[in-house]
């Protein structure tokens, strides 16, 4: 159990080393070495072993896209899925939040590191509302600024617009002190004619001029 659940820190730190080939070979290695040892052990064990294999498909999906990446990465969602099926509901083992939903959530990020706003919005509706909502908030605001970026990508300003200010509204720190976030909002102000006061005050407290 401790095995797996170090593995899975290791998978981490390797992507934010920044190498994210050396992350997916390990991260798969040791679901595949540790995976009956894991089922056996019931909600936790599949908790962490999801969890691996969610590593996995961040870490591939972290690269350049190329068509074999983009199956491998949909592959592992798809392992950790099956884990959550087994597990048989959304949990926080060890912490993590694992379970149908947090696959759901996974599997629209994994998208969007592809830029497939139109598959993420998708995959979106697989999440159950009331699952969603007994996420932590800081959680549930991560996923609103994920649909804030599939609706730009997709060319949906406004729903892109109500999903930051939905985030902010629960959770603010996910959006203002969050790079990645903040440049979301930069991009959705510099392509919405009438920005209108809240998305104007959320510029405002994210540093930027609008």
């Amino acid at each position: 159990m401790q095995i797996g659940a170090a593995a899975r820190r290791v998978a981490k730190s390797l992507v934010y080393q920044e190498r994210p080939r050396a992350a997916v070979e390990f991260a798969t290695a040791a679901a595949r070495r540790l995976s009956s040892d894991l089922t056996r052990r019931g909600p936790l064990g599949l908790s962490t072993l999801g969890m691996l294999y969610l590593s996995a498909a961040l870490a591939e999906s972290s690269q350049e896209k190329t068509a074999a990446r983009v199956r491998a990465a949909g592959g592992y969602v798809d392992e950790a899925g099956e884990a959550a099926a087994r597990q048989g509901a959304d949990l926080d083992e060890d912490y993590t939040q694992f379970g149908p939903t947090n696959v759901v959530l996974h599997r629209v990020d994994m998208l969007l590191r592809f830029e497939d706003g139109w598959s993420a919005l998708d995959a979106a509706t697989e999440a159950e509302p009331g699952a969603l909502a007994r996420m932590t908030r800081e959680r549930q605001a991560g996923h609103r600024v994920a649909m804030a970026r599939a609706s730009l990508l997709t060319r949906r300003k406004d729903d892109a617009a109500k999903a930051l200010l939905a985030a902010d509204e629960l959770a603010p720190e996910e959006v203002r002190s969050r790079p990645d976030a903040v440049n979301l909002v930069k991009d959705v102000v510099g392509v919405t004619a009438d920005p209108g006061p809240g998305l104007r005050a959320l510029a405002r407290h994210c540093g930027l001029r609008a």
